[in-house]
């Protein structure tokens, strides 16, 4: 897709100044449509620079922007690349986002099971970084699988498996990578506007017809705080709608871990559990809420997703996407060469696990990457044993470590060391699912 704006040829006077730019948002002004689009188109061409920026987005996160506003600039961080189209696909297409949380492996038997449906599923999905597990690094762990995909190979998929999970083409919000590279070295990471542009620049310039977003609040999630979870929510339910996505969100609970297994391999294996008829009941619950919601986006709202987890079809589904993109599904996966198991000290009651601390451990034991270029440990991460509210007697195991250096216990454990708690009194019962969020 051609950028609505046209770069400057080379020695024209430009039609914007950033500094005027700046100083709009610094004082609490909104900043007029097309000023706006330059502004992005400018710095994707780098005739603004990155101190420039770094000054603007810093006014974002202190001053905020309105809505409209929101939908200018992500309309013009879309138009600086290129914006997929499945209309010759012939079925609805429909997409779930997750803001990333701890334990968080929802898309991997999602996907397969919303395509057994006969809707087509295009998960552009990224890797880890920090606490965080990427998609695709939990999939690289099935011998074989590939996650780069051409657009031709991705489409053949969609028309024929009907779910493909792949890495996004470098063409697709360029504008976005570089400004997400410069929030996370000036401060601005949290600036509800810039999350949301970001995340929602991407998956309309994916083109599906639809979108799910799986939007997390509590210790293990990008936004702790419920109420900016709530914000960041209806400012992407609002963006998607303005562009023409059909779009719904869930408000969902990531104070401990979702699931039992923390890392890449491990969370493979539980999620071909959930597959399988079994599994964790948080991730099962999860997994049916956000298929149901995807389908009803879809047209079919009251498509039995339990059913097709019982019998078989989101199995075969999942079985044929990872041979599609060149995986064995039936070939081992990596084991650790070094575990560490954690026991109780006392009996009682697991009063909590929180989802950060164990996100941090498990990527000091290997299972993520403190730098974009870093490889991962397929093997390494962390096996839950307990949840909170279950009894424990004196001894019982709570956690296992893996790793391939037992090396690296010893600072995962430090991560650890206030994580959990065992008492008297199980904790109070919280919803899953908190809110659902729509137009």
């Amino acid at each position: 897709m051609t950028p609505d704006i046209t770069p400057a040829p080379e020695g024209s006077v430009e039609p914007f100044d950033a500094v005027d730019v700046i100083r709009t948002k610094r004082d609490g002004g909104v900043v007029p449509e097309d000023a706006l689009r330059w502004m992005i188109d400018a710095y994707t061409r780098e005739y603004v620079a990155d101190s420039q920026m770094a000054a603007f987005a810093m006014a974002v996160l202190l001053n905020g922007m309105t809505r409209d506003e929101i939908r200018v600039m992500t309309d013009a961080m879309i138009a600086s690349g290129e914006r997929m189209s499945f209309a010759g696909l012939g079925k609805r297409t429909v997409d779930k986002h997750s803001t990333g949380g701890v334990g968080d492996k929802i898309t991997l038997p999602l996907a397969p099971l919303v395509a057994s449906f006969g809707v087509a599923v295009p998960q552009l999905s990224g890797r880890g970084l920090g606490h965080t597990g990427g998609t695709l690094d939990k999939l690289e762990s099935i011998p074989g699988w590939r996650a780069a995909l051409s657009n031709d190979e991705m489409f053949a998929q969609l028309e024929g498996v009907g779910a493909v999970i792949c890495a996004a083409g470098s063409g697709l919000a360029p504008a976005d990578k570089r400004l997400y590279a410069l929030r996370d070295v000036t401060g601005t990471v949290e600036a509800i506007p810039l999350i949301a542009s970001s995340i929602m620049s991407k998956k309309i310039a994916e083109g599906t017809d639809a979108l799910v977003l799986d939007v997390k609040f509590g210790s293990g999630a990008f936004m702790r705080d419920v109420d900016k979870a709530r914000e960041l929510a209806r400012t992407m339910v609002a963006l998607g709608t303005d562009s023409g996505v059909a779009t719904t969100a869930l408000l969902t609970d990531m104070n401990s871990p979702l699931g039992l297994a923390i890392g890449n391999a491990n969370e493979v294996r539980e999620s071909v559990e959930v597959l399988a008829g079994g599994g964790p009941a948080d991730v099962v619950e999860l997994t049916v809420a956000l298929a149901r919601e995807m389908l009803a986006l879809a047209g079919q709202p009251d498509a039995d997703v339990e059913k097709a987890l019982q019998d078989g079809r989101a199995m075969d589904a999942w079985r044929e996407m990872i041979r599609a993109q060149d995986g064995d599904p039936d070939a081992p996966l990596p084991t650790p060469r070094e575990t560490h198991t954690v026991t109780a000290s006392a009996g009682g009651v697991v009063e909590r696990l929180d989802a950060l601390p164990f996100g941090v451990a498990a990527w000091r034991l290997g299972a993520g990457r403190a730098r974009a270029q870093d490889p991962v440990v397929h093997a390494a991460g962390i096996d839950l044993h307990v949840r909170p509210g279950d009894e424990v007697a004196p001894g019982q195991p709570l956690f296992t470590l893996s790793a391939e250096d037992d090396k690296r216990f010893a600072r995962a454990l430090d991560a650890l060391e206030d994580a959990y708690a065992i008492g008297a009194d199980a904790p109070a019962s919280t919803p899953l699912v908190l809110e659902r969020i729509t137009a």
